[in-house]
């Protein structure tokens, strides 16, 4: 599989060929879902219903790893967690087809949540906690731990690495993430040790779906082992909002207040992590055309900017 473009072979014809292989026979209607990292579509099926078709990414996680994802998914499911788990076929759930590795989903529908709402903050706070309340009964072996060198050190070795950030700053990028990584450290030593949990670990608002009956969550590709808040900070905009999804966390599971101390430190790690990401897929044809951005020496002047004031306020 070809580094370079990694999904160049993943044809309309091999994406409705490996929903037929898993004996869920496609009618021909296809639909690209809104998905970077790997490759999603919607795939109608003869009886009238669709299902959604993962495409994992060549090289990011082994097989051991996304087993675990699978495990973690139809586990929450199993605990009546509103979770979209693979489907599974002659008791596996990872497929392979034309040299890629898929899944098969249900498709679930639903709108973005409303997160103004003291409600609906509530409603998602009860839900975490159910779902962190699962993740506490094992730990992941094969995933990883959110930490310093998986989003900071990783990402920023790939932009120092990558034609996108310009010469003249890449002094300037690699002071700024050196203090926002000492910031880190500093912050989570202040903090001490908090327990690790399995998480969902993307839980921005993208990832979460809301129906009449309430929301679900989607797309657990960067399920990790971490603190608690980190499924928690990326919901709420401000203070009052965090309190209403506290309330509702604390009705299932008790909340650890020493954790909110690591939210400007885990806020910190995600923008490193995120100017790495597009630096290292730049490669896959799809980023240039999705972050235009990321060429141009202005983004990067702003994001050395706003790095040094992450480290300001840690």
């Amino acid at each position: 599989m070809s580094q370079a473009a990694p999904y160049a072979a993943l044809s309309p014809d091999v994406v409705l060929g490996a929903v037929d292989a898993a004996g869920t026979w496609s009618d021909g209607r296809l639909l690209t879902l809104n998905s970077y990292e790997n490759r999603v579509f919607q795939v109608g099926l003869e009886n009238g219903d669709f299902v959604v078709a993962k495409f994992y990414r060549p090289g990011r996680w082994n097989d051991a790893a996304i087993g675990e994802e699978h495990a973690f998914a139809l586990e929450l499911a199993a605990a009546e967690i509103p979770v979209v788990a693979p489907l599974v076929f002659h008791g596996r759930t990872l497929l392979r087809h034309e040299g890629f590795r898929y899944a098969l989903y249900p498709r679930r529908g639903g709108r973005a949540p409303s997160l103004e709402s003291a409600d609906q903050l509530e409603w998602l706070g009860r839900l975490l906690a159910r779902l962190h309340g699962v993740g506490t009964r094992e730990p992941f072996h094969h995933r990883g731990t959110i930490n310093r060198a998986t989003l900071i050190d990783g990402p920023a070795r790939a932009a120092l690495g990558s034609d996108l950030l310009p010469p003249h700053l890449f002094d300037a990028y690699r002071d700024a993430v050196m203090r926002v990584d000492d910031a880190v450290a500093n912050r989570f030593e202040a903090v001490g040790p908090v327990q690790r949990v399995r998480l969902h670990g993307d839980c921005h608002p993208g990832n979460v779906l809301w129906t009449d009956n309430g929301p679900h969550f989607v797309d657990l590709d960067d399920a990790r082992m971490g603190p608690a808040v980190q499924d928690l900070w990326m919901l709420a905009a401000d203070e009052t909002l965090f309190d209403a999804l506290l309330e509702g966390y604390g009705q299932f599971r008790d909340f650890d207040p020493t954790e909110l101390a690591l939210v400007p430190a885990l806020r910190a790690m995600r923008q490193v992590h995120y100017a790495g990401w597009i630096a290292d897929r730049w490669h896959d044809p799809a980023f240039p055309a999705a972050f235009p951005f990321a060429a141009e020496a202005r983004w990067w002047e702003q994001h050395i900017t706003d790095l040094h004031e992450a480290a300001e306020a840690l």
